[in-house]
């Protein structure tokens, strides 16, 4: 079984809700599963560079397969391979950190209108289930449990819609999204969110496409002007500019 990593070179036990080392599928595509949720979920940070063998490691696997896991994931945006093998997480800026938010917002809310027509009862209580996870976590102030249950809602919803072109997508971008926030909430905390999950639930089960769409959209953007202050720092006045909350373009029609 492939490990869960819990942070860098460090094994911990699989979680029976989001363990992707489950003994499901080729080796081979256990452990790309494995090192994409430890990015997503920011198990690995940005800017630390590991070796293909402490990543082996951490995963309980022979280099092999992780050397291919990597391979598709770079090839993804998630990792950055140096010429010497070394392997990172690349760097946030402000102007991929827009570009990715943007994306989101273009994305995610169209995915979740797909998707609703096929979400039925036994879905919409996981969901529930889902945000009371993510209530504790954030009450905890648990960042880890609180990203994984995130990951979790949001495809739970896109999921049951499936898409050969917007779902890779919109995992893409959070493959490259998930270790910068991950070292945003660890600055920052958790105490800056506000759960609009339970807005998309009530939506889903009114079946009302545009509040679904408005809360997906509040979901991605809650904490963003925060980021911008105490991360990004961005020179005074450019928010306006160049913010992905400040476009108009982006905005679902109520």
């Amino acid at each position: 079984m492939v490990k869960r990593t819990s942070d860098l070179g460090a094994p911990a036990d699989p979680s029976p809700d989001d363990d992707p080392g489950s003994d499901d599928g080729p080796l081979h595509d256990r452990v790309y599963r494995a090192l994409r949720d430890a990015l997503v979920t920011g198990r690995i940070v940005p800017g630390r560079a590991v070796t293909l063998r402490g990543l082996a490691q951490s995963l309980g696997v022979s280099p092999m397969p992780v050397r291919e896991a990597i391979r598709r994931v770079s090839a993804e945006g998630g990792l950055v391979v140096g010429a010497n093998r070394r392997v990172w997480v690349p760097d946030m800026d402000a102007a991929r950190f827009d570009e990715l938010v943007r994306a989101r917002l273009l994305l995610e809310p169209e995915a979740a209108v797909r998707a609703l027509p096929h979400i039925d009862a036994a879905r919409l209580d996981r969901l529930r289930a889902i945000d009371e996870t993510i209530d504790r976590a954030l009450a905890e102030g648990d960042v880890e449990a609180y990203m994984a249950g995130n990951h979790r809602f949001h495809f739970e919803i896109y999921a049951a819609g499936p898409s050969r072109v917007l779902l890779p997508l919109i995992e893409s971008l959070w493959l490259q999204f998930g270790p910068f926030m991950r070292s945003v909430y660890g600055r920052v905390g958790t105490a800056i969110l506000v759960d609009h999950h339970v807005h998309a639930v009530e939506a889903i089960a009114a079946r009302d496409a545009d509040r679904l769409a408005e809360a997906i959209r509040a979901d991605i953007l809650d904490g963003m002007e925060v980021i911008d202050d105490t991360v990004l720092r961005r020179p005074t006045g450019s928010e306006t500019a160049s913010s992905p909350e400040s476009d108009p373009s982006l905005h679902v029609p109520g």
